[in-house]
Order: structure tokens, then sequence, then C-alpha cells
């Protein structure tokens, strides 16, 4: 069976990298689109970049020529695909664009905070999944079931790096330190996405949406204890209330205010009964827990390894 030629965005991110090192270990002859093609790949060597037959090509999520460009040069079928957090069209120019350039099939990182829900009625307010959400509807639409794959991940490992000025200063701000969260491996996300865009609908057994969650249930405040730990260092946890944490994420973590907003709503809803709490919970969880070695094929890396490869993230 030829190779299917497989078109990955944003393969300098640490999902997309190892989504294209993985459709690229399962036959796919992979194609790098980036804004900047002299960019360096996180996992990847210039030599084994080329040992592998990846290939670089200048494309731009904002540009739709570009797009065109890159899927017609390429020849690829199947296209790795993140959410641009500025399109005005939840990305329906883009999709379009993709399909009427060739792309059979899309593998769309989407997200878990569209779980169990009604995609039409997730309000704007929740601003991180009604975006998710829109790009699904969209995908549906325009590609049909045949045509797409929404992998959904809960929480990554990686967005405790929003609390790198806090460790460097020995003292991180908590909203509701007792919140839990899963700490998935960007990695192991991107192991399953490559895994799909190599293989298509067949390896996600047919799924349209398939959801992925980390080893292991952990508050932000113990997640804080396994960094000291990795590190060697005392780091003090202090919680905090909504007004001051919405100045730490603008002003630590140096999010936008309305990216930050969004965060506190989240870990508010990881209260008590809360809906994030209740992410948590459940056979749609007990399934998503185990998806990374059912379509990944691997043990999903646990925080602490995480915190441990990366630990340069922190220090």
């Amino acid at each position: 069976m030829a190779p299917v030629n497989t078109i990955i965005f944003g393969p300098t991110g640490a999902v997309g990298s190892a989504a294209a090192r993985t459709a690229q270990q399962h036959g796919a002859k992979v194609i790098l689109a980036m804004r900047d093609t002299q960019k360096s790949i996180p996992q990847l060597t210039p030599a084994q970049e080329k040992s592998g037959g990846f290939e670089r090509i200048q494309a731009d999520l904002t540009k739709l020529d570009t797009i065109t460009a890159a899927v017609t040069k390429s020849g690829a079928k199947h296209a790795f695909l993140y959410l641009d957090f500025h399109s005005s069209d939840g990305m329906r120019s883009v999709i379009e664009t993709l399909k009427s350039a060739g792309i059979k099939l899309v593998v769309f990182l989407s997200s878990g905070g569209v779980m169990r829900r009604d995609l039409e009625s997730i309000p704007p307010s929740e601003f991180i999944s009604y975006s998710h959400a829109r790009v699904e509807i969209n995908l549906r639409e325009v590609f049909g079931p045949q045509g797409y794959i929404a992998v959904r991940p809960f929480y990554f490992s990686s967005n405790t790096k929003q609390w790198v000025s806090m460790i460097k200063a020995g003292e991180v701000k908590l909203l509701h330190p007792e919140v839990v969260f899963d700490f998935i491996s960007p990695e192991d996300i991107g192991v399953v996405c490559g895994i799909f865009a190599a293989g298509g609908l067949k390896a996600a057994d047919g799924k349209n949406e398939i959801e992925l969650c980390g080893p292991e249930q952990m508050s932000q405040g113990d997640a804080v204890g396994v960094i000291a730990k990795v590190l060697g260092k005392d780091i003090k946890v202090t919680e905090v209330g909504e007004e001051e944490a919405l100045q730490v994420f603008i002003t630590e973590s140096k999010f936008p205010e309305m990216m930050a907003k969004q965060l506190v709503y989240i870990i508010n809803s990881g209260v008590g009964d809360g809906v994030g709490a209740r992410l948590y919970v459940g056979e749609e969880y007990q399934e998503a827990t185990g998806n990374i070695l059912k379509y990944g094929g691997k043990k999903p890396e646990g925080f602490e390894e995480w915190v441990a490869q990366n630990k340069h993230e922190f220090v």
C-alpha cells in the first residue's frame, strides 16, 4: 500500500512534532507545513528529518492561498490541524480550502471541554470550548462523517509552564489549589494524532471523536509539589481569590485578559460538583484514560515523568 501524503500544520509545537514523527513511523509521507520553514522542530534533528523523508513547505493558516499551494504541491490527502483562536469563522474557510485543495481526512486537535455536550449549545462565553466546538461542527458539515477525527485531550501537562516565573521566585499563587486535573502529556496526544493522520478513520475504529485523558488525577497544589521534587527546590503554594488569580494569569503567565478569565472559569468549574469536576468521573472518563494505550499503543506518561523530561523549562 502506497504511503499516504500527510500534511502536519504546526509541527514546531509539542503535539504537532509528535504527530509528525509518529505519522512517519506509521508509513506516511509527512509534509511539515510551517509559517517559517527555517524554524527547528522539537525532537526532530535535521539528520532524522532527512532520513525520514520529511518535506518542509511554507503555509500559514491565516492565508488561504498558502494552504491551497501547500496541499496541491505536496499532494497531501490527510491533514493534522490545530485551532486558530483568532479565526472569525470557526476556521470554516480553512476547512473548505483544505477540502477543495484535495484533503480527504482531517485530524483536528480539539478539547476535552466539549465532551458529553451538544456542540451547538456551547455558549460563546466558554471561549475555549466554544471555539473548538465550532471547528468540529464545520468539519462535520464540510467533510462529513468519513472525513474527520476530532481528538479531545483534557488538561495538558505543559499548562504548568504558566507557573514558570512563580516557580523561579519560589512561590506559586493558585486559585483553588485543591482542584484536580489529569495532566496529559503533549507527546502522548501527538502520538495518537499521528497514528490517526497516517491510518485514517480505520485507525480510530471509525469514530469521529476520541477523548484522551492522562493516567492520574492530581490537584494543582500537588502538581507544584511534583515540580518542586524534580527540581530539588522548595516552592510555596499560596491560595488566592478570583481577582488576584486573574491578575496572576495576566501579569505572571502573560495571558490575554479574555483567556485569563476563561482559565478562572475552568478552575472554578472543577470545584465540588462543577462541570469540570464531572469530567473526571464515569465511563467516558475511564474510556478516555485508556485511549492512549488503545490507540497510541503506549503506556501514558505520568506527570512526574513529563516534568523530569522537561525540567529545563522550569529553571
